[in-house]
């Protein structure tokens, strides 16, 4: 659509300049108010006579670093009757587009981040969704786990084209953890069985940042955000995500799709968790001191390689909007591994590869973990919706050395480029520490019992702080298990996103 037709005149040029607009990417249209104040100018007053008649579209404009602002045009006409027909032929074009929400359930956590998750809502997202017509039930979260257990039981899902979290990664958990059981209760699906095949959920999930971490939205959309993420919601884009299902033998632990951690970034969280009145900055001190501590834990990961996947965690090729890697459907031969290679990782020819040794850190991620403070995130190259992960392995190794492999997770160096470290594309993983579990999660937060010297001595790889278990850490929860079995669940959800776009 252009400022300038037949007939029509835009108001905020006399140049005659032409700006297209895909109706794709067309919020809203309305007539315009009038303008009745007195410092209009002269010719403004004189372009008004010959065109009283106007309308505003109002449509989504790129602006710098994957923001999207919501602009507006006003259009002149010289009669009502060509005004209107233009709102009613361009309301007619916006009813064809099926994939934009009508309805919305809105969770908003008032506590997360800085407590500015309401007010975000408020000022910035409600006044879009009321211009773009959507209509939007609020529920203000009183407790933790309120939107989980809500969406388990008793919100009337029909209603709604999709579900809205205001709020950090810790809020979207709970709204996937929600949603996929509620499906999976509909459906009769177990989720306590490791090889159950859970059902796809067919409403899309939005995220309105807020929160302390904001890293899923950061790596689907490419900023954080409210502004941007609620006109992905309005314009109805569409981004399948896999989602990976952890049990601890036949019990269901949670759902994973950013990180599953094991090792440092376990204890960095099971730190932090005991500083949470310091808000953010306790990652910070937390990740200092578990950097220094430098323990290594001892134990078998058993995977089953991803042989036929398109690209390899090492390609280069980062995950985009319309990436042909996530858009691969999976052939018959793909999906054979689904009934034939569940098999357990200590039977012969099943496919699966096992390696004993002692880690510092053992991460698997569901896409690449980028948040602004690793651009580049956990693992460049993981893909959104392929049906793998990226399971990432870091032997011991000296204090020197592990910061080294840190520090390229912020430059833009190849973080896998060190002996110790590996990386393999996996559709399926389990985990075994070297003893056998007999303490609970209450002891797993216990603070270690020093076992060698001083972390500050300089023979960092002969002496550090060594105790039985970590915990693994799953999208910023602490799992109760060390021990856990970890399968990919291609595509389970959608978020209204696109993927991240190239500028």
């Amino acid at each position: 659509m252009a400022k300038q037709k037949s007939g029509v005149r835009a108001g905020i040029t006399g140049t005659g300049r032409s700006h297209n607009v895909q109706v794709c990417e067309i919020l809203a249209v309305s007539k315009a108010e009038e303008d009745n104040t007195k410092t209009r100018s002269k010719k403004k007053a004189e372009h008004s006579q010959q065109y009283p008649h106007e309308f505003t579209v109002s449509y989504m404009m790129r602006t710098r670093q994957h923001q999207w602002r919501c602009s507006d045009v006003t259009f002149h006409c010289p009669n009502q009757g060509l005004c209107e027909q233009w709102i009613t032929v361009i309301n007619e074009q916006l009813s064809l587009l099926t994939n934009r929400p009508k309805s919305l359930l809105v969770y908003i956590n008032p506590y997360g981040g800085k407590q500015r998750g309401k007010r975000i809502y408020e000022q910035k997202v409600a006044p879009l969704f009321h211009r773009a017509c959507i209509s939007a039930d609020v529920i203000v979260t009183e407790h933790a786990n309120h939107a989980r257990d809500h969406l388990k039981t008793e919100a009337s899902l029909e209603k709604y084209d999709g579900v809205v979290c205001v709020g950090g990664d810790g809020m979207f958990s709970e709204i996937l953890h929600g949603l996929v059981t509620r499906v999976q209760t509909d459906h009769g699906v177990d989720q306590n069985q490791p090889d159950a095949e859970l059902v796809p959920c067919s409403l899309r999930i939005g995220i309105i940042p807020a929160g302390s971490t904001d890293c899923i939205c950061f790596a689907t959309v490419g900023v954080n955000d409210p502004v941007t993420s609620a006109l992905h919601i309005i314009i109805g884009d569409s981004q399948p995500v896999d989602v990976c299902s952890v049990h601890h033998k036949d019990i269901f632990l949670r759902y994973s799709v950013s990180l599953l951690g094991y090792g440092f970034y376990g204890d960095l969280l099971t730190d932090s968790e005991r500083k949470r009145w310091l808000g953010p900055a306790r990652y910070d001190l937390s990740g200092l001191k578990t950097f220094l501590s430098h323990n290594y834990y001892e134990g078998t990961i058993s995977f089953l390689p991803a042989e036929d996947a398109v690209g390899s965690p090492r390609d280069k090729l980062q995950c985009r909007s319309g990436c042909h890697v996530c858009q691969h459907k999976l052939s018959s031969k793909d999906k054979q591994w689904d009934i034939s290679e569940r098999e357990k990782p200590d039977k012969d020819g099943s496919g699966w590869n096992v390696m004993r040794g002692k880690f510092i850190a053992i991460n698997a991620a569901n896409m690449s973990c980028a948040c602004p403070r690793s651009p580049k995130g956990l693992s460049p190259s993981a893909h959104l919706a392929d049906g793998t992960l990226d399971l990432i392995l870091v032997r011991k190794c000296s204090r020197l050395d592990f910061f080294r492999h840190l520090l390229r997770h912020i430059n833009t160096d190849d973080q896998f480029d060190h002996s110790f470290v590996e990386v393999h594309r996996v559709r399926m993983f389990h985990f075994q520490p070297l003893y056998q579990e007999s303490i609970s999660l209450d002891d797993l937060n216990e603070t270690p019992k020093k076992t060698g010297c001083s972390p500050m001595c300089p023979a960092p790889t002969a002496c550090s702080y060594n105790t039985i278990y970590s915990s693994w850490t799953c999208d910023g929860e602490i799992l109760p298990h060390a021990a856990i079995q970890v399968s990919v669940q291609c595509q389970l959800i959608r978020l209204f996103a696109r993927g991240i776009e190239e500028q």
